[in-house]
């Protein structure tokens, strides 16, 4: 960052504790280069992004993939070697506010050893700062990782796919649907069948963000008699528009749309029947 003649208040809240900036990779970094990940280990995600090697010096581009528990980088696609990785499990991964007097830097940090920590005022001068091309790049990321870092906690079901999250819910019991979902149905039966708009009127953007980053983070928000049900609404709609796959999946598209021929073919002959 160039903030040499800036305010101290122009600067990032995360950057101001931070009496050095950690090298990316050096948790995993001995005396050579990390060894390349498992043919096992496919990749979540993959991409370009620009990391910080210190606070005073310019960014690097280098390609990211991202693994089970490990977020690898290279110099470019083509490396079969990684230059470094950044260990996952227990880390927390936090959007950073864009600067006004810096804009186009969409930056966001991983901070090792956070896991289940909610209080975010005391953070590790050794989070690894990255940078993506855009805000919708950032944010994909986030979820991303967030997904690797939360799974084993039942967190991370944004975006996750559907099967994923309901074998791993039925550790705690018989389930049919994710508890989000559930929980969503339940609240919207009990409080939303005669409110107008429902599912057209948007709810409070920034309780569906919390609602959302609570359940990745593998917590059980619940919903009490003042909370507006299109704020439910709208996070049902943002769970099932996240899933990879539809909720039919599209090898039984075909299948569901011959069902439905039938059965309307089957209800034209009962009606046929009754006017006879």
């Amino acid at each position: 960052f160039k903030f040499m003649n800036k305010p101290k208040k122009l600067v990032f809240a995360s950057l101001r504790t931070r009496s050095k900036s950690m090298v990316m990779g050096e948790l995993s970094r001995g005396s050579s280069r990390p060894s390349s990940p498992s043919l096992q280990d496919r990749a979540l995600k993959a991409g370009w992004l620009k990391k910080q090697r210190s606070i005073m010096k310019n960014w690097q581009l280098r390609w990211f993939v991202l693994r089970t528990d490990q977020l690898y980088f290279y110099k470019d696609e083509e490396e079969t070697k990684p230059q470094g990785c950044i260990p996952l499990q227990g880390s927390q991964v936090n959007e950073l506010t864009a600067n006004p007097d810096e804009p186009g830097r969409h930056l966001f940090e991983i901070v090792p050893g956070c896991t289940g920590e909610k209080d975010r005022s005391a953070l590790s001068h050794e989070a690894f700062l990255l940078m993506a091309n855009s805000q919708n790049d950032m944010e994909d990321w986030v979820k991303a990782i967030r997904r690797v870092i939360w799974a084993p906690f039942g967190g991370g079901i944004f975006g996750q796919r559907l099967e994923d999250t309901v074998l791993y819910e039925r550790k705690s019991g018989p389930r049919l649907a994710p508890l989000l979902v559930e929980q969503c149905v339940d609240f919207i039966r009990e409080q939303g069948l005669k409110e107008e708009g429902l599912f057209r009127m948007p709810g409070q953007a920034n309780l569906v963000k919390e609602l959302q980053d609570a359940f990745d983070c593998g917590d059980k928000p619940l919903f009490d008699s003042n909370t507006d049900v299109h704020t439910v609404a709208s996070l049902l709609k943002l769970y099932l528009r996240e899933l990879p796959e539809p909720v039919i999946p599209f090898n039984k598209y075909e299948d569901f749309l011959t069902c439905a021929q039938l059965l309307r073919a089957y209800g034209d002959m009962e009606r046929h029947r009754g006017d006879c």
